[in-house]
């Protein structure tokens, strides 16, 4: 049968086909428990590293600096190898005694002249008197091997090398007595 529609020549009408239509994802249960775990895992490797960290630079042990007396007393020691050959020596003695006054005190010796430095010096208390006159006569003959080119002898060396010893000694911090001790000695008095 032959309808109207058809014989006058009329495309049928699409309305009624469509497309195959894309596969739709169905939600597994098990993919936000492994998002999870994957978050977990993570948190836990950058904790054990941050905790691996600073047990490391714990470890890392604090090497306390050297006081500027026994630095100081190396360095005198140092110095007799250059007991042959006197203005070396001499200002290698210098040198240390001023750099010992400069870290001991926080007294600008290095850079001044000896004149300067005693003149200066002589306004503080940071030594006595005698240690003041010591110190004195010991930066003289040193300036006198240094700019006058004496040459003393091995004997006068060693006699600069022990007034800087006696220097550092004589200043040196003390250890802090003990409250027992102190109430002790108070007592014995």
């Amino acid at each position: 049968m032959i309808t109207n529609a058809t014989a006058q020549g009329a495309a049928p009408v699409a309305n009624d086909i469509r497309d195959i239509k894309p596969p739709i994802d169905i939600p597994d249960g098990w993919t936000w428990l492994w998002w999870g775990l994957a978050t977990l895992i993570a948190w836990a490797v950058v904790r054990v590293a941050w905790k691996w960290w600073q047990r490391r630079k714990s470890r890392i042990a604090f090497v306390p600096p050297v006081p500027a007396h026994i630095r100081a007393k190396q360095k005198l020691q140092e110095a007799f190898a250059f007991i042959a050959q006197p203005k070396p020596f001499v200002i290698a003695v210098s040198d240390t005694a001023r750099t010992y006054l400069e870290e001991r005190f926080q007294f600008r010796a290095p850079e001044r002249t000896t004149e300067e430095f005693l003149r200066e010096l002589g306004g503080t208390d940071l030594l006595t008197d005698e240690q003041k006159e010591s110190l004195g006569r010991f930066l003289a003959s040193c300036d006198l091997v240094k700019f006058a080119k004496y040459e003393p002898r091995e004997p006068e060396l060693r006699e600069l090398h022990g007034a800087a010893v006696k220097l550092i000694e004589e200043t040196e911090p003390r250890p802090a007595i003990a409250a027992g001790e102190k109430i002790q000695t108070a007592n014995l008095q």
